[in-house]
């Protein structure tokens, strides 16, 4: 039987998940375009030897730019796309500046929406195709001082259901990967989001800041259950590859520990136990 899904686009493959899911796809006879926002993480992409294009969800022309060399490379046709690039802001609400919360919404939100109905027109001029969203447990529990990549992940699945519920009746099928805690660079590059935009010193919050930067700062796993990113690419070979793919896949033991608590405890008592996560 022919696989549902033969040539797929993946945002944010300079390292960790995208990187990870983009070599993983490609040793499985998948064709994969490779993309990233630095033109030095491109070149290094292309090294590597994958079809590598410059892609930076900030910019419209980019991703218009980047979809039209996809295409030119495949004739006219995309089967899947994997919207994986996205970064964290950490910070109290408190903290956080419009200027600040429209940088992460940006990037984690406008963007990948402005790709995605990119390809959406491909998709239904073939008549089939996956859209797959990395999201996050943030994307459906709030942790404190993650606000704002909190909210993203947030409008991301409500986005993603709607357009669940509008493709129904199509081949096209939008999918959202919901890790938890994966060791990759996403901690380092939160950590230093957090030391640029945040007045950590003249905050209410300084004493919590100060303890939640000896962890940012630590190598490795903070948190217990912490997968590599290999976990998330298998989740994405099931989406991409069962006939009719679930709405949701966790990847993470606290991704189901967490739905599981949010569907089954009341408000008082969910936030007694995210107050302590």
């Amino acid at each position: 039987m022919r696989r549902p899904v033969n040539t797929i686009l993946i945002t944010g493959c300079s390292s960790g998940i995208g990187y990870i899911t983009a070599k993983g796809l490609r040793e499985r006879g998948y064709r994969v375009f490779a993309s990233a926002r630095k033109l030095e993480d491109v070149a290094r992409l292309k090294a590597d030897g994958f079809e590598a294009v410059h892609l930076d969800l900030d910019d419209s022309t980019s991703l218009k730019a980047a979809v039209a060399q996809v295409l030119e490379w495949t004739g006219g046709s995309l089967d899947a796309l994997f919207n994986n690039g996205a970064w964290g802001q950490i910070g109290a609400v408190e903290d956080l500046s419009r200027q600040v919360l429209r940088a992460q919404f940006e990037t984690n939100l406008f963007g990948t929406l402005e790709l995605t109905n990119l390809v959406l027109p491909i998709m239904r001029h073939q008549g089939h195709g996956r859209i797959l969203f990395n999201s996050s447990v943030l994307g459906f529990v709030a942790l404190p001082y993650r606000g704002a990549y909190t909210a993203s992940k947030y409008a991301l699945e409500a986005f993603a259901d709607t357009l669940r519920l509008e493709l129904h009746g199509t081949q096209i099928h939008p999918v959202l990967i919901e890790p938890g805690p994966i060791l990759t660079k996403f901690r380092e590059n939160a950590y230093r989001m957090f030391k640029q935009n945040i007045d950590a010193e003249h905050s209410p919050y300084h004493h919590v800041y100060q303890r939640m930067e000896q962890r940012l700062a630590t190598e490795g796993p903070v948190v217990p259950f912490t997968l590599p990113p290999e976990a998330v690419l298998q989740k994405v070979i099931y989406a991409l590859e069962r006939p009719k793919p679930k709405a949701r896949y966790y990847v993470t033991f606290p991704t189901y520990l967490f739905a599981f608590l949010k569907r089954t405890l009341p408000i008082r008592a969910l936030d007694w136990v995210l107050r302590r996560v």
